[in-house]
Formats: C-alpha cells, structure tokens, sequence
C-alpha cells in the first residue's frame, strides 16, 4: 500500500472518552483515542470512542447493547466524545484527513460514522467481518460508507508512523510506532496489550490467546530495542499519568 501521510508525526494528543469498569474483576479502565498530526499539517485520529448514545443516557445503552454483563460505564459525557475531545485541541471532524480503527469493539467505534468523507485505515480481517465486532452481547452496528483502506500485514503509513498488524485480542487489531521529535519512539498498543499485566495473564481471554501472546511479545521486543515510550490500551495504572488533550506529546 503507498504511504498515507506525507509528514512525518509532530505531536500526539490522549483522547480521554470516559472511564469504563469491568464487572469480572472491578477494573477501572480508561477509554482512549489518539491525535497525530504530522509536520505537513496532516490530521490523524485513531478510534472514536463509545457511541454518542451513552453519554446521552448510559443506563439505556448499556441495556439496549445488553453491556451489563460486562460492564457499566462510569463516566461519560458529551465532552468525552469524539467531536468535544477534537474540539480541545481546535480540531473539528472536517479537519481529520486520515482516520484508522485499531479494531472494532464498541468502545473504539462510536463515531466511525462521523467524518463521512475521511479515509478509514482497517486491518482487512477486521473490515471482512460482517459487521463491526461492536460487542459480543449484541452486533448492533452496520459497516458505514466510507473509502476503507485495507491492512494486510505491518506497514508504513507515512514516515515514522508505522502501523502493525497484531491479532490477538480481536481479528484484526492493529497498533501503532510512531517517532515524534523530542519524545522519541512512541509504541501505542492499543487493545493488543491492554496493560502490562496482561502479558504475565498470558492474554487470558482475547479472541485467540496463542496470537495475543506472540504479538505482545513481539510489540514489547520491540518497544526495548528502540527505547520507545508505551501507552497502554486500557491500564489503570497508567490512565491518570498520562497527559491529555489538549496538551500534547512532542
């Protein structure tokens, strides 16, 4: 695939959309997304976030979604969604040249549907499923209409912005390298390794365990050879440390 982005990443902005807790274990966990722009002014955002639905009224969603027997939102207001997190950092939806799922669960997919004509980067085992993975108690949402281009292995997206396939917690989960100018090397996870423990529970429960640990692997490996820094999809312990929108990572 040609490269997506011609600059080379600038800055990263934390997307905060909201705290979320898992009934199984009473984890507390963030729901993230992330701002990249590059040095030729290029938009990046990766995930969305929950539908707008539950920051209207997360009790009726979460039983229309049938959510309860996973969890409950605990935080979650018209602030934490995608547009007003865009909006702390004086971006709006049309700004957003390049948008990309990390996978399709639905705290990462609530406004897929919002930049209508913004190009979204998927892994292909993802986008070849019927129907975003949403969530396992109910598949409620269709494929919107968009210009899908189709990861099939670990890329480039565009200079020091690469993009690795690493299947495991879903089909096609994706994380991201990037090398920002004074941070250095950045490894954004995403769900691939939710938090660090996760590695020693050997991935207990991700949709195939075997591939989550090889990649987890692999992504840890490699965050150590290149020094880089490592945002978490999901850490508790991590959450409240990390710097938010709309303050940025150079």
């Amino acid at each position: 695939m040609q490269a997506l982005l011609k600059g080379m990443p600038k800055r990263l902005a934390i997307l905060d959309y909201g705290l979320f807790q898992v009934h199984a274990n009473g984890r507390i966990i963030g729901i993230c997304g992330y701002v990249i722009e590059t040095t030729a002014g290029e938009i990046v955002l990766i995930d969305t976030g929950f539908p707008a639905k539950y920051a209207e009224d997360a009790e009726a969603a979460t039983k229309e979604d049938e959510l309860g027997g996973f969890g409950q939102v605990l935080s979650l207001t018209p602030e934490n969604l995608a547009p007003a997190q865009l909006g702390l950092l004086g971006l709006n939806p049309a700004d957003v040249n390049l948008m990309i799922q990390s996978h399709t669960h639905i705290d990462h997919v609530g406004f897929m549907d919002g930049f209508p004509e913004v190009p979204i980067l998927i892994a292909a085992a993802e986008r070849a499923l019927p129907r975003p993975l949403y969530w396992s108690g109910k598949q409620a949402m269709e494929w919107p209409e968009a210009d899908y281009r189709l990861v099939t292995g670990d890329m480039v997206a565009g200079p020091g912005f690469e993009v690795l396939l690493t299947p495991g917690h879903a089909p096609g989960q994706l994380a991201f390298m990037l090398s920002l100018p004074e941070t250095g090397d950045v490894l954004l996870t995403s769900d691939a390794i939710s938090r660090a423990a996760e590695i020693d529970e050997k991935f207990a429960g991700s949709w195939d365990e075997a591939q989550a640990m090889h990649h987890g692997a692999r992504l840890m490996e490699m965050a150590a050879e290149r020094r880089a820094m490592v945002i978490f999809g999901h850490s508790p312990e991590q959450w409240p440390e990390l710097r938010k929108a709309p303050h940025w990572y150079t």
